[in-house]
């Protein structure tokens, strides 16, 4: 049987949050996703984009970072999106291997 969304459904905006364990213990990743969620839940409904997945990715010093910090990075980041914009180009990092 084939279900179909509701048309208000296709408006939503998904969130999803990711923290790999090279971060931290449990707890430090824990935190950092209860950090984005909280945010997510506050700015997504005015600056999501309405059907969309938007996924956020825990990187080192992410627990630490001021919370009004993040706030302003995801709504740059929100804004780029619905230009059509990627994220700016991360630093390499050093000593991998190749």
């Amino acid at each position: 049987m084939l279900v179909r969304p509701a048309v208000q459904d296709l408006h939503i905006a998904r969130f999803g949050v990711t923290v790999t364990r090279k971060i931290g213990n449990a707890v430090c990743r824990n935190r950092m996703k209860r950090r984005f969620r909280a945010l997510l839940r506050d700015i997504l409904p005015q600056r999501g984009i309405g059907g969309a997945d938007h996924v956020l990715i825990g990187r080192e010093g992410g627990v630490e970072r001021d919370f009004a910090l993040l706030r302003i990075e995801l709504e740059a980041a929100l804004a780029r999106a619905a230009q059509g914009k990627g994220d700016p180009p991360r630093r390499p990092r050093g000593g991998g291997k190749r």
